[in-house]
Parts: structure tokens; sequence; C-alpha cells
């Protein structure tokens, strides 16, 4: 097998997890993703100010501590940290190995980078192959530009056993490794359902290892010591993380993750089994990221009586004050009846504006609101100063057709291998619609869902996702039957507008929800209280409804 650990699930994941990784165990490989959707706006601004940026500058302070150890380890180091300019990164990188009396075998990936006059960074994510030819040509660190997320654990693992591109299954089962690891300690208890039930309570969970077999089968687990668990539920929780359809598109293969198998092979070690692979899809996905404008917010304390009253009041002083055009407006209810302290009998209005000209999205907006101290509700007061406008991202994804790209792997020696597209692909038809048949379970009684349920959720650009799973057989006997696309439509009113898709994943006893539009432009433009719609599933279990009795045990 080869035995491959992660270190970063982002950029600003813990520092000293890298650190972490190569003192506290065997490793072949240690991986960093540090790339979403909103880090590549971070990085395109940076490039837009030095050309010699784009990349995560983070990698770098933490490799000063740790490349000699990984280098007298023999562990691989592979990252796309590399963001916009992975040539750039490498280079810092064989200067810093040259400060520090070190001389490590560097090799990097690009080719993702699209020219779109039109937008401030376009990027095609790339398979693992380029990965794979720089491991074969005896690299030390990998660095890569937009790659998927898996294809740090898929390359490695292709170089390992010399997969072909026609091998689907193994390219699927590391492809879910990857999945599961790529999010570093929320493999491990991290954003955990049933974080209370953790040994540690996640106070620090470890972060995660993939044990792939030359099947694509794989084991994942941590180093012995560390904080957390890795459990059934633990990893079910993180492959319903960001997912669509079961058919999980990637560059190189289409994986069927309702095909995937869970089995608690001892502790801390969950095993992934039968997950079969199809051929990938004759276009690559491109995240297209563009500056959309200027945002400034302000928030109003509204205490005691009349809230809705004040808050319609401060409504129309903004509008006259700045105009209506690019305002909104969100009233939370965080007061209390009869509360005997300030907070507890207040409520929050939100107030936001996005405009293309700096100057009205910045003080013209935050000094009238300010203006209204003395002139609006009673006891009008607000949580922050005045301030400047900000500028925000809108991100979108587009395709290119595989040979599209120049997928080019730079080797040690500096050579250029172009990495070809895959010759076997297929139009992606999409997942017919499931529904199981309701189960009948006896009497019901109202609770909390999460009593039952667990759940996780998360972005797609402008999407969102929420994955649902049972904790038993029988509650997923009656999950599946039961959450249908308008029942949670019911429980979660701000998605009846929007397009919901739901699709079953009975092998995980779980349902997996695509929410259309529920994030508007994107995480980066997204004026929503819980922008990235992490909290999406925790406020789900929290709703009450009519259970089975028999699913909720004794009393």
């Amino acid at each position: 097998m080869i035995r491959i650990g992660n270190a970063s699930g982002f950029y600003g994941d813990r520092f000293s997890a890298w650190r972490e990784m190569l003192d506290g165990g065997d490793l072949d490989v240690l991986t960093g993703d540090y790339l979403a959707e909103l880090t590549m706006l971070i990085l395109g601004r940076d490039r837009a100010r030095d050309p010699a940026l784009g990349y995560a500058r983070t990698f770098l302070r933490q490799l000063e501590s740790t490349l000699g150890t990984a280098l007298d380890k023999g562990v691989k180091l592979v990252t796309n940290a590399g963001g916009l300019h992975p040539a750039g990164l490498a280079q810092a990188i064989a200067t810093l190995a040259q400060d520090n009396g070190l001389n490590p075998r560097i090799a990097y990936v690009e080719g993702d980078a699209l020219l779109r006059p039109d937008a401030l960074t376009a990027n095609a994510y790339l398979g693992a192959f380029g990965i794979a030819a720089c491991l074969d040509a005896g690299a030390d660190i990998v660095v890569t530009g937009r790659v998927t997320d898996a294809a740090l654990v898929v390359g490695p693992a292709a170089a390992h056993y010399g997969w072909s591109r026609d091998d689907f299954d193994a390219l699927a089962g590391a492809t879910v490794a990857g999945h599961v690891i790529e999010c570093g300690a929320q493999a491990t208890g991290g954003n955990f359902s049933f974080f209370t039930e953790l040994p540690d309570g996640a106070h620090r969970p470890g972060f995660p290892i993939a044990e792939v077999a030359a099947d694509g089968s794989c084991v994942i687990t941590k180093h012995p010591g560390t904080g957390g668990a890795v459990t059934v539920e633990t990893v079910t929780a993180q492959l319903l993380y960001e997912i669509d359809a079961p058919a999980y598109l990637g560059p190189d293969v289409v994986t069927r993750l309702d095909t995937a198998v869970l089995r608690q092979q001892g502790p801390d070690r969950v095993a992934i089994t039968g997950v079969k692979g199809t051929p990938p899809p004759p276009t690559l996905k491109v995240g297209v990221a563009n500056l959309g404008g200027f945002r400034n917010a302000m928030t109003f304390v509204l205490c005691g009586l009349d809230i809705e009253a004040k808050a319609a009041l401060v409504r129309a002083q903004i509008e006259d004050a700045v105009g209506k055009e690019g305002l909104e407006f969100t009233l939370a209810r965080t007061d209390h009846p009869d509360a005997v302290d300030t907070e507890a009998a207040s409520a929050l209005l939100h107030v936001h504006l996005k405009d293309q000209d700096p100057k009205r999205a910045g003080r013209a907006f935050s000094a009238a609101a300010v203006e209204l101290a003395l002139a609006s509700y009673p006891g009008c007061t607000l949580t922050t100063p005045p301030g400047d406008a900000t500028p925000f991202g809108v991100f979108t994804a587009d395709t290119v057709p595989q040979d599209g790209v120049n997928h080019t792997a730079v080797l040690p020696d500096g050579k250029r291998v172009t990495i070809r597209p895959p010759i076997r692909t297929a139009t992606y038809q999409g997942s017919p619609r499931q529904q199981s048949t309701p189960a009948e379970h006896g009497a019901p009684t109202k609770a909390k869902l999460g009593t039952l349920l667990g759940a996780r959720s998360g972005d797609k650009g402008g999407d969102a996702n929420l994955g649902v799973w049972a904790r038993t057989d029988a509650a997923a006997d009656w999950l599946l039957g039961w959450l249908t696309e308008e029942r949670l439509k019911e429980l979660l009113p701000e998605t009846a507008p929007l397009t919901v898709e739901r699709h079953e994943l009975p092998n995980l006893r779980a349902v997996n929800f695509v929410i259309r539009g529920l994030l508007g432009a994107g995480v980066a433009a997204s004026t929503r209280f819980d922008p990235q719609a992490k909290a999406l599933g925790e406020l789900f279990r929290a709703r009450v409804a009519e259970v089975p009795a028999t699913l909720l045990g004794p009393a």
C-alpha cells in the first residue's frame, strides 16, 4: 500500500499540521490542499498587486521547519499551494532549500490557467497524471496550480502502482480516498455533528491518512495519539461534503459514490471498498473569478418593543440617504420576550450595500447609517463605526474540452512533459431522480431531527449541498422515504423558491440535496448570515419534526 497523509484543508488551516504529520508516524506522501473558490480570488488580487505572487505563501513558511525532516524520512510532498503561479512557488522553494543547505528535487504542474481577458482568474481543474509524471521522475516535492482536490492523492497512488488511464475502478477508489482526506480534520471529527461523543470532544482532531491499495480501496486512519476519531460516521460526513450527484465527475474518472462501502476495521480505521468508476467526461470544469464590485455592511441593534416598525424606519431612512439600488436588509429576530438584559431583548438589522462605485458603497453609505444615531428609532445603536467598502468577487463555473488545456509536468531536471488527455471519455447523462417508498415505522412523536440524523453542508459556487445521514439501518429506511424535496423545503423555508435536487446514497444511509442558487453569486459575493452554507446542516438538525417513536429508543 501507499500511505498518504494530509496536512492542510484550506489556505489558513492549522499551521503546525505539517510538523505534526511528519513527526507523528510513517508516511510515504504528505499532501496539502490550499485552494478553494474564494482562495483563487485572494490569490488573483495578490498577483494583480505583484506578478511574482499568486501562490499560498503560508506553505513556504511551513516548509522552513519541515523540509529537512521530509527529506530525511523520504516523505514526498505534494501540494496545490502553487495556486496561480506554481513555477513561482517552485522557485521560492528552491531558494529556501538552498538557504538551508538542502537540495530537494522539485517539480511542478502547470497548464490549468486559461486566457480569459474578461476574468480575474480562469483555471481548469486538472487531473492526477501530471503529478504522477513528476513523481515518476523522482521529484521530492510536487507543486501544482488548480487540480482537483482529490488529484493530490490520486496522483501519488497512480505513480506508485503504475495505473493506466483505463484503470477506472482504481482511480475512482483513490478519488474517494482523496475526497475524504482533502479537508483535513473534517475526516477525523472536525465539524462533526456528534462531536460530543468523540474521545476528546473534538478538542484537537488529528489530520487524516489514506492507506491506498493497488485496487484503489483504502483505509482511512490517523496517527496514534492524535485527537478526534476515525469512524464510519466521521468518514461518511466528509464523503457527503460539497458533492453533487452520486456520479462524482472528475478529469480522470467519474466516481460512483453510491458504490462505496464503509466498514469499521478497527480503532480509528475505516475501510472503503467497492468503489466503481467510469470514463471521465470530455470536458474539464473551469473556475472563473471576477471582481463583482464593492460592498459594505452596517448592523443596527433594535431593542425592546416595535422591532418591525423600528426596522422599517431604518430602511426608509437609509434608502432616502443613499438610494435603493444595491441595498439588502435582513432582520434577525434574536430578541426574546420579557428579557432581563439588553442583549437578550435585541434584534439585529443587517444592512448590506453592493455597488460598482467604491465611494457610494463606502463612507457615503456607512456614514449615512451612523448619522441616524440621534435621529431614528429609540435606543438606536450600531455594532461598528463607519468604514470603507471592500471589493468582492463573483465565482462562476464553465467547461473546456479535455484537449483544450496544455497540461504540463515540469520535471526536476527542467524537462517539460505534455500530459495527454484521456482517450476514453463519456458524456454524463445525469442521474435519474430517486425516491424510496416511505416505510411504516409506527406512531410518530415530535423530536429534533439531530437526535436521529447527522448532516454536513457546504458551498459549490452559488449552490449549496446538504448531506444527511442516518445513524442506524432502521433510521435510514425511514429517512430515505420520508425526506423528500418537498419536505426539505418545508423544514428550510429559504429553499422553497429554489431548485432542489435530491440524490440517494443507500450504502451511506444518506441522502444528498443540491440547492441551486442559495448562495447567489458565490461565497465571496454572498450576504447570507452563513455565506458558505457551513451551518445549513446544523440548522436542519435543530428543526423539530414528527419522527417514529420506535427509532428514538427507550426514554
